[in-house]
């Protein structure tokens, strides 16, 4: 199995974590609903995730629903004490698989006691609040009311750090005011650059940035670029848009998903991937 220390670690949550972690949602059976398509298989998957050093996963009680959390605690119960499970909140899956705000003060307190009994914890390291003013990305609005919420269950001790997903800057500012967060979940990757001076502010003030979609968004052109480089690195190109992530700011820490050990192994290589500096400016230069 590869080593994931080359990559580095961050300080998380008042923990040192790695910097190359593991999303749980494609654990989950098609389009993140339903059971997996091999149960077994989902098992090893986050065993050999532990096996080759993550001690960081990502999860959420609505990939499922339900099935991704009680994936984890079959597979990792009693977990590993340098373990940080970080969990999401604020949506909820319709009959349909369609995903829906979930903001009213139960159904938070109802996602958070669901992703408690499933991960078999008494309190969530981390719970991050997902906005669904727009389900596709950020939009602004108010997230006074719903944060304040998951403020008074930290108070209950239910939860120990706050986190912040498909957020703006300005959101973030306000969420400053109410609690303090430790991370922010967005969607970035190479050719998706919204967030390039947000990272930079959270990198300055020690939030760290947890991208999602590592390869969404790319256009045939961009795709053609991004395999050119790989082929030239004689690596995938998942593991090149990996490597540039993790070069591309000290606190951005990494959740690649997948639900097949081989492809977890290919992932983790991006770790000890090291992109010269001309191939990191070319690919910076597709966004």
């Amino acid at each position: 199995m590869m080593t994931i220390d080359k990559a580095g670690t961050y300080s998380l949550a008042g923990r040192t974590v790695k910097r190359v972690g593991y999303g749980a949602m494609q654990l989950a059976g098609p389009g993140v609903f339903g059971p997996p398509r091999d149960h077994e298989q989902a098992l090893a998957v986050l065993r050999a995730a532990i096996a080759a050093g993550m001690n960081h996963i990502d999860t959420s009680d609505f990939y499922g629903p339900h099935v991704t959390n009680r994936l984890i605690r079959e597979a990792l119960s009693p977990y590993p004490d340098d373990l940080l499970i970080v969990t999401k909140i604020g949506a909820r899956r319709g009959e349909d698989a369609s995903w829906l705000p979930a903001f009213d003060p139960d159904a938070l307190k109802r996602a958070v006691e669901d992703n408690l009994v499933n991960l078999g914890l008494e309190t969530l390291d981390i719970v991050n609040l997902r906005l669904m003013f727009d389900v596709h990305g950020p939009a602004e609005g108010s997230l006074a009311a719903p944060l304040k919420v998951v403020a008074d269950l930290q108070r209950q001790s239910m939860v120990r750090h706050i986190g912040l997903s498909n957020v703006t800057p300005a959101q973030f500012e306000e969420a400053l005011g109410i609690a303090e967060i430790v991370c922010v979940q967005n969607q970035y990757n190479i050719v998706h650059r919204d967030d390039d001076a947000f990272i930079d502010m959270l990198a300055a003030e020690g939030v760290a940035y947890v991208p999602f979609f590592p390869l969404g968004g790319f256009n045939p052109l961009q795709s053609a670029a991004l395999s050119d480089v790989a082929s030239r690195l004689h690596a995938t190109s998942m593991q090149v848009a990996l490597a540039w992530l993790l070069r591309r700011a000290p606190n951005i820490m990494l959740i690649p998903g997948t639900s097949s050990v081989a492809h977890l192994r290919e992932n983790l290589a991006a770790a000890s991937l090291t992109l010269p500096d001309d191939v990191f400016a070319e690919l910076s230069a597709l966004g």
